[in-house]
This record gives C-alpha cells, sequence and structure tokens, in this order.
C-alpha cells in the first residue's frame, strides 16, 4: 500500500515537474517573441485590444443577458426551440434521491439495494496549497 502511494506521489511530481516546463518554455517563446517585435507595433496593438476590449464586453454583456432570458423562457415553455441558427434543448430536471436517508432504509429492507447503482470512480488533478 505504502508503495502504490510513493509510486503515485512520484507520478504526480514528474507531472508537476512536466508542467512547469512546459509554463517556462511558454514565458521563454513569449519573451523572444516581445523581442522581435518594434516598440511602435507593440504600441499600436495595446491600442487596438483596448479599443476591442471595450467592444467585446459589450457584446459578452448582450449575449449573457439574452442567454440567461433565452433560458428562462424555454423553460417556461416547457419545449425545446429551434431557431435559424441555433437552438434552446430543453431538459427536465433530474431526479435525485436522499442517499443517506435510502441507505438507512435499506438497513431495515436490503431489497432496495437492487435498484441502487454505483458510478465509476473520478480523479481531479489540483495543486497543492
Amino acid at each position: 500500500m505504502i508503495e502504490a502511494i510513493q509510486n503515485i506521489q512520484n507520478m504526480l511530481d514528474a507531472l508537476a515537474e512536466y508542467q512547469a516546463q512546459r509554463d517556462m518554455l511558454r514565458i521563454a517563446w513569449d519573451e523572444q517573441r516581445a523581442a522581435l517585435i518594434p516598440p511602435e507595433v507593440v504600441a499600436a496593438l495595446a491600442d487596438m485590444e483596448a479599443e476591442y476590449h471595450g467592444q467585446t464586453e459589450a457584446v459578452d454583456a448582450n449575449i449573457a443577458a439574452l442567454t440567461e432570458a433565452v433560458k428562462a423562457a424555454v423553460v417556461a415553455h416547457g419545449a425545446t426551440v429551434k431557431g435559424a441558427n441555433m437552438q434552446a434543448v430543453y431538459m427536465q430536471g433530474r431526479a435525485s434521491w436522499d442517499a443517506k436517508g435510502l441507505e438507512g432504509y435499506a438497513a431495515a429492507r436490503p431489497e432496495v439495494l437492487a435498484f441502487r447503482k454505483q458510478g465509476a470512480p473520478s480523479v481531479s488533478l489540483r495543486g497543492v496549497k
């Protein structure tokens, strides 16, 4: 068991090292790229970015507001609606069960366990804080 944990720890350390190498390569690439661009081009690109950033924010706000309005309207309508280029697919709410309550109930009535399904385990990789 300890050997398996150490093996996983070694793999995680190697993964973190590869990610650090990727980050360093990206930084070096960005630095070399920036060195090739004349200052007047950098300034012009910054001006252009500022101009389009404001326009993009306005369009993003319109998209977010209209997306929420469409979702609310489709929920109220209760069915999928197709437009010329997009569709809003209506999905019924999923049923959920009180797992803790059902496990307590299954202690007295084990036949209910025949209806229990266990999904496959999954793994999420996160940085250590």
